[in-house]
């Protein structure tokens, strides 16, 4: 699904429940603004609001990796833009059962493009700088909890991700990470028949009124 209205232009990822928001800056001789979120936007391009439980901000330097992270449902979807610096941001679809399972999609936050990146529930993600420095905001739709977190090995072979060419920085949690095959045999991934009765659900609900 692509759509554009007055605030922004929003395009639909090859992977299920992924979106790129491309908000219009406007300039002028003093800066920039920008509508960074547009719930009437979010609303029109996929069916249901973003209800916002959590803001978070990270700075990374070159090197780090963060991720790759899903939450189990009813998840925790995500929207994130790179307010400072660039991001290599990659989805990665690692719920069981979707026809793209295991397949992943690379996309590029930055203090300069101003795009933002939707991650519904379910969908996996990790990102690492381009610049010496990146800072990454974004809006969750839940509060974060370590039970219901899904970790998968960011250098896992067979994904084979695209990370920039850097010696990896990362946290102990992610370092022992499973594969991605491992994960599937722990019995720890969503399930994309689920997922999609979620965002289903949401649909439902802002249709209900």
């Amino acid at each position: 699904m692509d759509g554009e209205n007055t605030v922004m232009r929003v395009r639909q990822l090859g992977l299920d429940g992924s979106y790129v928001f491309e908000p219009k800056v406007f300039p002028d001789d003093r800066g920039l603004f920008l509508e960074v979120f547009s719930q009437p936007a979010f609303r029109e391009a996929l069916g249901h609001p973003l209800d916002v439980a959590q803001v978070n901000c990270s700075t990374s330097r070159r090197g780090t990796i963060r991720g790759i992270h899903a939450v189990a449902l009813p998840g925790q979807a995500r929207y994130a833009t790179c307010v400072s610096g660039a991001i290599v941001d990659i989805v990665v679809d690692v719920r069981l059962g979707s026809p793209t399972f295991g397949r992943y999609e690379p996309v590029e936050l930055t203090e300069d493009n101003r795009h933002v990146l939707y991650m519904g529930e379910g969908v996996a993600h990790g990102f690492a700088p381009l610049t010496d420095e990146a800072t990454v905001v974004y809006l969750c739709s839940n509060t974060w909890n370590r039970d219901t977190e899904i970790r998968v090995h960011p250098l896992d072979p067979e994904l084979a991700l695209p990370w920039p060419d850097a010696e990896p920085i990362l946290s102990a949690e992610d370092r022992a990470a499973p594969s991605l095959r491992e994960a599937e045999r722990l019995g720890t991934l969503p399930d994309y028949a689920a997922c999609q009765a979620r965002y289903a659900e949401l649909r439902a609900s802002a249709a209900a009124g």
